[in-house]
């Protein structure tokens, strides 16, 4: 089984965020409903260049999707009428969306008196910024992860993973995850709410921690010190690099010893951090003429070998391609109705216990009546739903 077998979603997120959060849910084994527009999730139409929706298709693996008119009043009271059969009620709307359609947490709760109804926003809900829209790279700069990111004398740089969206997702799982413990023990549901801005700012702990809260972090591109840079490998591609990160005396030796200089371990320039530090332009030119002669493969596994925490610098093919993460089945190929065989990551977390099958992210409203009818609604109601345009 499924560790959260039972518990029963409605996941009226779009994009990322929001579905990230649904996601991990679905994976860890709950019924995950997506309850969408007649027009979709917005993430459905983001497109690769040969057409494939693979950014839904990632996100939205493990769901069932019913669609509802939400603006039409009988949709608003359908979904109200559902609301009672669900632990679980999420929502990532912009600043209004859901007083609008007059559904939340007080008018929910009215229906379903235990649900747990988290909501998740760029700013949160109360302060100075609550109305401001937000995505993913917007709460990243908000947090503080463009500061300290690109080069010493560089401008601010976009880091690459959206942290914003799915770290704050997986901390909103976390917490329903959480909350549906505690009604176990209490009966009771509760409000959540996560701050994309704050779920980011807890990344930025590390990096803050030296002058906490007295003076910002300056960026220092990829040297964080000595021995920890990227370094040029063969045959010199954009991605031909080898990453190291030495921090221990006993990584500095075995690091020595591996790239052929077991006298840098006596070598009065380099017989402490700080020195090695002062002589890095030294230190980067003798490493890196060691690692142009080795791909960035072969560099990894001699240092890796050796007790050096390192990696070659890997592109997005070669996650798929890379013989550790196809050993390791992160991604799969499952069938999809429209699309045949696509391509989707599964759950990084392994549960011994927990076994989910993974299944194609649904077309939309694959399970509308499927849904409907196991909540008890009758085939003649949700005929006449669908012909008055409430239901798709």
């Amino acid at each position: 089984m499924g560790a959260l077998e039972g518990m029963r979603v409605l996941d009226m997120t779009q994009y990322e965020a929001g579905t990230s959060c649904t996601q991990l849910l679905g994976w860890l084994g709950a019924d995950v409903v997506k309850i969408e527009s007649p027009r979709g999730d917005p993430g459905r139409g983001v497109a690769t260049p040969a057409g494939l929706p693979q950014y839904f298709l990632n996100y939205n693996s493990n769901k069932r999707s019913v669609a509802i008119d939400l603006a039409h009043e009988e949709g608003r009271a359908l979904l109200l009428r559902m609301a009672p059969r669900f632990d679980v009620f999420v929502e990532n709307y912009g600043p209004g969306v859901i007083e609008k359609l007059d559904i939340g947490y007080e008018v929910m709760r009215e229906a379903s008196p235990a649900i747990i109804y988290a909501r998740l926003k760029g700013f949160g809900l109360s302060g100075p910024y609550a109305g401001y829209l937000s995505y993913d790279w917007v709460a990243q700069a908000a947090a503080g992860t463009f500061s300290v990111t690109g080069e010493r004398d560089g401008p601010p740089t976009r880091p690459g993973p959206t942290i914003g969206d799915s770290g704050t997702g997986a901390q909103l799982a976390l917490a329903i995850t959480a909350a549906y413990v505690q009604r176990q023990r209490t009966g009771e549901g509760q409000f959540i709410e996560i701050s994309m801005q704050e779920a980011v700012t807890l990344f930025m702990r590390t990096l803050g921690l030296r002058d906490w809260g007295e003076a910002p972090q300056e960026r220092t591109g990829n040297r964080r010190g000595p021995g920890t840079d990227v370094y040029p490998c063969k045959p010199g591609g954009p991605n031909d690099y080898l990453f190291t990160m030495i921090v221990t005396s006993a990584q500095w030796d075995a690091f020595s010893v591996a790239i052929g200089h077991p006298e840098l371990m006596d070598d009065p320039r380099f017989a402490t951090p700080r020195l090695r530090h002062e002589h890095g332009e030294a230190l980067y030119a003798l490493v890196a003429a060691w690692t142009r002669e080795r791909t960035k493969h072969e560099a990894m596994r001699e240092l890796g070998e050796a007790g050096v925490p390192c990696s070659a610098t890997l592109d997005t093919l070669e996650l798929f391609t890379d013989p550790h993460l196809r050993e390791r089945g992160l991604v799969e190929e499952l069938e999809h109705p429209e699309l045949g065989a696509v391509k989707v990551m599964r759950m990084p977390a392994r549960l011994s216990g927990s076994q989910v099958p993974l299944t194609p992210a649904p077309m939309l409203g694959q399970h509308t009546r499927e849904v409907l009818a196991e909540l008890g609604f009758a085939d003649a109601e949700v005929a006449a739903l669908h012909e008055r345009g409430v239901l798709r």
